[in-house]
């Protein structure tokens, strides 16, 4: 390997590359597979040690399916996803288990991801003990650091997940994704259970550790407001498949993409005279099952044109901004712009 090579391995903690999961639609007595719903179709991203990426995408675009995919808890269908250089669907059971304390995930719902007959501190030492990095005085001291690292007292190690608060239980479940030392977190929409304020308290907690111990994350949300608040890229994903990417501030200022778009006029204006056009997606989101052809935006599309329809678009970066992917045939076959 050369020493540019090696120094371009160095800057990716995460490479994914042409993922694809499809679930079987089965049907009938005997369970005939009739056809796949295509969930993740084909998404490639990479992130950087101490960096986010913010995965954002309406419901049901496959942002979580993609996050749970990378960690191997569920199985990929194609592709591939190397960490740190680690192919990661191709370890054997005994390197994956070791390869998980440097990949852990935060769950959305902070009242289903805890164990409600377990205590806070057999919750955040349970990763310590299966991977049998502390016991006794050790295991508590590092659970008490972790509950004080996350804002929470170290007397609340007794008591139970029903005792606490929305925001307190998500801290828990950050304490608990932190025991470990990962180098990488997925964060599956952390804070859309949680109230308005209490977002911001988390939001401002996951930087705080991230500027700490140097945390890569993956941020899966459906708000862009929420987005823009901690990542420092943002990739844009539709049924199934990534349609732009590019830099936070360069995607807010400029989104190309109709669908990014829509989304972006959907955010709440900051006061009421600002002045933006509310651009509504027609019809409905299209099956998983049965993808239209074309681009997959295109019956959705204000802008669609005949190509669109038949001709899926390249996601390929604008000239002159490599780091600016789109795709879109509006900025790839024509000076015609939405």
């Amino acid at each position: 390997m050369t020493s540019t090579a090696t120094s371009l391995a160095a800057d990716v903690l995460l490479d994914v590359r042409d993922l694809r999961t499809y679930f079987p639609v089965r049907r009938g007595l005997f369970g005939r597979t009739v056809g796949y719903v295509r969930a993740v179709d084909g998404v490639s991203f990479a992130l950087a040690p101490g960096k986010t990426l913010g995965l954002v995408g309406e419901s049901g675009c496959g942002k979580t399916t993609t996050g749970r995919t990378i960690l191997r808890l569920i199985p990929a269908t194609a592709g591939s996803v190397r960490f740190a250089g680690q192919d990661v669907f191709s370890l054997p059971a005994a390197e994956m288990r070791s390869l998980r304390q440097n990949m852990q995930i935060i769950f959305q719902d902070p009242y289903g991801s805890l164990n409600p007959r377990m205590t806070i501190g057999g919750i955040i030492g349970e990763p310590l003990k299966v991977h049998g990095r502390a016991r006794g005085k050790a295991l508590e001291d590092r659970v008490a650091d972790l509950l004080d690292r996350v804002g929470l007292s170290p007397a609340y190690c007794n008591r139970y997940p029903h005792e606490f608060s929305g925001g307190q239980r998500q801290r828990i479940g950050i304490a608990r994704a932190l025991a470990l030392d990962p180098r990488l977190i997925v964060c599956d929409e952390p804070v859309s259970a949680l109230d308005v304020s209490i977002q911001a308290q988390i939001l401002n907690l996951l930087e705080q550790l991230q500027a700490d111990l140097g945390l890569a994350y993956l941020f899966i949300a459906h708000d862009l407001a929420v987005v823009s608040h901690i990542s420092d890229d943002v990739a844009v994903m539709y049924l199934g498949k990534l349609v732009e990417q590019a830099p936070s501030r360069s995607l807010y200022e400029n989104p190309l993409h109709p669908y990014t778009k829509c989304l972006m006029s959907a955010i709440p204006k900051s006061h009421p005279d600002t002045p933006r056009e509310r651009i509504v997606p027609l019809g409905e989101v299209p099956s998983a099952t049965n993808p239209p052809p074309g681009c997959p935006f295109h019956p959705r599309c204000p802008w669609v044109m005949d190509r669109c329809r038949t001709r899926p678009p390249v996601f390929a970066p604008m000239p002159g901004d490599t780091d600016h992917v789109v795709a879109c045939h509006l900025h790839q076959d024509s000076e015609e712009g939405p």
